[in-house]
């Protein structure tokens, strides 16, 4: 990813914790010269070896997984907020730009067992239950029902080599003109421009 000096985190432990607050993301592997993608839950966390891993699954009837080989090297992508900044708020001549937050993550790709599966699912479950009024849990899900539907996906990991990340957050404005943006997002009724008009004002801390 390309990342101007202005825009580039170098704080894993936050990168960390952007990949757990924006855990719906983007698998990008290659097969015989064709990219393909999929969008799905993703989490962060570190195994038996001490090693960091991502690990996800697919539907089996998703031809992506049926490309993936021991050690092959995959693109996982995760997409903060976004919104689009208008040059009509600067004090000076310029052209429109976007703000946002995104975090690339390279690695290599290993499918899991049906027991490592379960243990991930089991995770991920737990995670986004958390809190709910009426937590699921895959421990009281009727055995036959989960049986069937472990069946029919495919699990993997990814042991994580690189992590980068990119903040666009106009840092590279003065304080009248950041200010300014920040004023002019708070205007917009969309929840992603509040969530960038915040992120901006944490950054210039």
């Amino acid at each position: 990813m390309y990342i101007p000096a202005f825009f580039k985190v170098n704080n894993t432990e936050e990168i960390r914790d952007f990949i757990h607050h924006n855990g719906f993301g983007i698998v990008v592997s290659q097969t015989n010269g064709k990219l393909l993608a999929s969008h799905i839950p993703l989490m962060l966390s570190t195994n038996e070896k001490g090693e960091e891993v991502v690990t996800g699954h697919l539907s089996k009837a998703n031809p992506q997984w049926k490309s993936f080989e021991s050690a092959q090297q995959v693109l996982l992508i995760f997409q903060g907020p976004h919104a689009y900044i208008s040059s009509s708020w600067y004090d000076h001549n310029n052209v429109p730009t976007w703000n946002y937050m995104a975090v690339h993550v390279y690695g290599t790709l290993r499918l899991l067992t049906e027991g490592e599966l379960l243990d991930s699912l089991r995770s991920l479950t737990d995670k986004y239950e958390v809190n709910s009024s009426s937590p699921v849990s895959l421990d009281t899900m009727d055995k036959h029902m989960l049986s069937t539907q472990l069946n029919g996906i495919v699990g993997f990991e990814i042991q994580v080599i690189e992590l980068q990340a990119a903040y666009k957050l106009s840092q590279n404005r003065d304080d009248k003109n950041h200010l300014r943006i920040i004023d002019e997002l708070e205007k917009k009724g969309d929840e992603s421009s509040q969530r960038i008009a915040t992120e901006m004002k944490k950054n210039r801390l």
